[in-house]
């Protein structure tokens, strides 16, 4: 049954912790980590301390990755080092490297040196890796097995490794070099004669596998092409060094929807809501600039035009239509374009083709569009603004749909992120231009 987490049984948590009453632990154990965290989010400091410190070790290290981001931060900066070090311990070393991260030099150091050798020497290795790689995404805990090892010594060497490794998704199979040869199935194992070798059962056809330095985004791609639970990473020298899980993958995935929605919605770099109101400016500030900064040419357009709209007032009439038909197509257009980006299916040998369908359904939505507008206009008595409105609005979306395509595949060509696309700047980009089509159609139209 799914935990819901109420108002009653929120405060009924909160009278027995107050009242140093820990029965209530009978029953939060059983839950999930996921929903124990939740619980924790509400509470204040002190209570959250109080809960968390009822936990058994290996249950504390599951919760604390489920928290929030502000939470989690708390919690640390509240472990004394030799707690902090006994808490990473308790973690996959993915998940130990990503509390490391987010500290100074300093307390990196100092935490370190408090843990097992052996646990901080893998941290130190995982901590040189860059984040957004697959070094950064890998934990160190995997099963492997050796070509020349016998089934039944194989089983018992898997009973051994198991007790470091959580979740069991494949047996990845090494040479003596600790290359990576192949996999190894659950299943391929447990019905193998005991008398026979590994490098007799294993697969090694149809492998996948990920480098390192390999950009997180691009393992994301490849697992979810793959249908993939976990995929092995391998050093520059071919070494097995680690795997990636399918949690770690939904985060990028998560993580890059929401910095492409923030890039979207004109915001340049990742905030949270409880980000400082500093950085919160300094990431909306300059697509607000560029926003600005389109108003005003924008306004010298139509400066531009000033005569001609005092000699035919009506054309003024139809300005916010004009900009704003422009700049939603151009962002329905490049919001497309920009999600094939992101799940990899685009191809560039279809660039023509895709340019040519967005320029057609930008035919069919303008011919809609400047047909209803002529109507309106028609019907107020105007015919030559209906024609007028009608053919720039036409035009207009043709052009937009065709920019909205072209921008982000032209910034995707270059390597610069295609969702910067999506936001104001192609919205800014498309009023003005759009604004000087409506005018120069006016003019031939009028006469002017």
């Amino acid at each position: 049954m799914q935990f819901e987490l109420t108002k009653d049984y929120l405060a009924n948590i909160k009278v027995m912790i107050a009242e140093n009453n820990s029965a209530f632990m009978n029953e939060l154990i059983h839950l999930h980590p996921a929903d124990i965290a939740e619980i924790i989010d509400e509470l204040d400091n002190e209570e959250a301390k109080f809960v968390y410190n009822q936990l058994d070790h290996d249950l504390q290290g599951d919760v604390l990755m489920e928290l929030e981001d502000d939470v989690r931060q708390r919690f640390v900066e509240s472990f004394n080092t030799d707690q902090l070090a006994l808490q990473l311990e308790n973690l996959d070393s993915d998940d130990a490297v990503d509390i490391l991260g987010e500290m100074d030099t300093d307390r990196q150091l100092e935490v370190i040196s408090k843990m097992d050798t052996e646990d901080a020497s893998e941290l130190v290795d995982l901590l040189n890796y860059d984040e957004d790689t697959a070094g950064g995404l890998m934990q160190t805990e995997f099963i492997r097995a050796k070509l020349e090892w016998p089934v039944n010594r194989c089983v018992i060497e898997l009973r051994r490794q198991a007790e470091e490794v959580e979740k069991v998704h494949s047996i990845y199979v090494v040479d003596n070099n600790d290359n990576l040869v192949g996999t190894l199935s659950l299943r391929a194992l447990l019905v193998a004669n005991r008398t026979k070798l590994v490098k007799d059962i294993y697969k090694d056809k149809n492998m996948v596998y990920v480098y390192t330095n390999e950009e997180a985004e691009e393992v994301a791609r490849m697992m979810d092409k793959y249908d993939l639970v976990s995929i092995p990473v391998l050093d520059l020298q071919k070494k097995l060094v680690g795997r990636i899980t399918i949690d770690d993958i939904v985060d990028v995935i998560r993580e890059e929807a929401d910095k492409d929605f923030q890039m979207a919605s004109g915001i340049s770099e990742n905030v949270e809501h409880n980000s400082s109101i500093w950085k919160m400016s300094r990431a909306r500030l300059p697509w607000l600039l560029i926003g600005l900064l389109g108003g005003v040419l924008g306004s010298q357009v139509i400066g531009n035009f000033e005569t001609q709209i005092g000699q035919i007032p009506s054309l003024a009439f139809f300005i916010p239509l004009v900009a704003a038909m422009g700049g939603n197509v151009g962002v329905q257009s490049s919001a497309i374009v920009v999600q094939s980006i992101a799940n990899g299916t685009n191809q560039f040998s279809s660039i023509f083709a895709r340019v040519k369908r967005e320029a057609g359904l930008g035919i069919l939505n303008g011919l809609i569009c400047g047909t209803f507008i002529f109507l309106v206009t028609w019907l107020l008595q105007n015919m030559r603004l209906g024609i007028s409105v009608s053919i720039a609005l036409f035009i207009v979306i043709v052009f937009a749909a065709i920019f909205g395509t072209l921008i982000p595949l032209a910034l995707h060509r270059y390597k610069i992120d295609p969702a910067v696309a999506t936001g104001p700047f192609i919205t800014t980009l498309n009023d003005v231009v759009g604004l000087f089509i409506y005018f120069a159609v006016g003019m031939m139209v009028f006469g002017l």
